[in-house]
C-alpha cells in the first residue's frame, strides 16, 4: 500500500524536546502498523538517524486525529509510560455526536461516564458489558457539553481517566449519541472519505490537547492540535481553553 493511501494529510511536529516528539496525527493513519504499511511510527522513523531509538508510549485509533506523543530516547519513553500508568497525563478530546430524538443535551452540563468495557471476541471493536463479564474493565470519562454545531449535532469535551479500547466511541454510542462519522458504532456517515475500510475514514473525534511533564525538567507542558479541515467552522469558537 503506498504511503498515505486513505489519508488526507501526514503528521506534523508540534513539539520536540527532552526526547519527546508531539505530533498532530491525521485521521486514517495508524499509530503503528506492520512493516511496509504506513503509520506514524514509520513516518517518524524515516526522519530519524538510522538505528535511532523510537518508543511508542501513546496511541490513537487510526480513525482519530489529534495530538500523539512519541519518544526518541529510552528515558523519555519510560517517563511518559510512567505518567500514563499513574494517570498523571491529562488528555482532552472533542467530539461531535448525534444524539437520538430522546436526548436533550444541555450546553455546559458536566457528567461522568463510568462503564465496564470489553473487547469484542474476534473483532476490532469493543462494547459496554455487565458487571458479571470477566473481560470487562472499568472505563471512566468526564464529559462536558459545549454546544450545538448544527441541527442535531452537539460538540462534547471528553477527558478520559482510563484508556480502554475505543473507550470514548463506545461510551458515546452506548448512550445513544454516537460520534458522527463513526459507522462502526452506529454513527451517521460523513460525506468525506469513501475508503471501504472504516478505520481509514474520518470520524469527528479529535485529541485536542495533552498535558504532561517534561521527562528531564518535570515542567508541565500542554500541546494542542488544530481541528481537521473537514470539521464544521461552528466548532472552533466552542473549543475549551487550556
Amino acid at each position: 500500500m503506498p504511503e498515505g493511501e486513505g489519508v488526507t494529510d501526514l503528521p506534523t511536529v508540534l513539539l520536540e524536546r527532552s526526547g519527546v516528539v508531539a505530533l498532530a496525527k491525521p485521521f486514517g493513519l495508524a499509530t503503528q502498523a506492520p512493516a511496509g504499511f504506513p503509520s506514524v511510527e514509520s513516518w517518524l522513523r524515516d526522519r530519524l538517524p538510522a538505528g535511532a531509538y523510537l518508543g511508542v508510549p501513546h496511541r490513537l485509533d487510526r480513525a482519530v486525529s489529534g495530538v500523539l506523543l512519541m519518544a526518541t530516547t529510552p528515558r523519555a519513553a519510560r517517563q511518559l509510560s510512567r505518567q500514563f500508568e499513574r494517570r498523571q497525563v491529562t488528555k482532552t478530546y472533542v467530539a461531535i455526536v448525534a444524539p437520538g430524538a430522546a436526548f436533550s443535551p444541555v450546553a455546559g452540563a458536566l457528567v461522568e461516564w463510568r462503564d465496564r468495557i470489553a473487547k469484542c471476541p474476534d473483532a476490532a471493536a469493543a462494547a459496554v458489558v455487565g458487571l458479571e463479564d470477566p473481560a470487562g474493565r472499568e472505563g471512566v470519562t468526564w464529559v462536558r457539553t459545549l454546544g450545538e454545531v448544527a441541527p442535531g449535532r452537539w460538540l462534547l469535551e471528553l477527558a478520559p481517566l482510563t484508556g480502554r479500547m475505543h473507550q470514548l466511541r463506545v461510551q458515546a454510542a452506548a448512550r445513544g449519541m454516537p460520534v458522527v462519522g463513526d459507522t462502526l458504532y452506529g454513527g451517521p456517515a460523513l460525506a468525506e472519505g469513501s475508503d471501504p475500510d472504516h478505520r481509514r475514514r474520518p470520524i469527528t473525534l479529535h485529541a485536542l490537547s495533552i498535558r504532561f511533564r517534561d521527562p528531564d525538567s518535570a515542567e508541565e507542558l500542554v500541546v494542542t492540535a488544530a481541528l481537521p479541515s473537514f470539521w464544521p467552522a461552528a466548532a472552533a469558537p466552542l473549543l475549551p481553553g487550556d
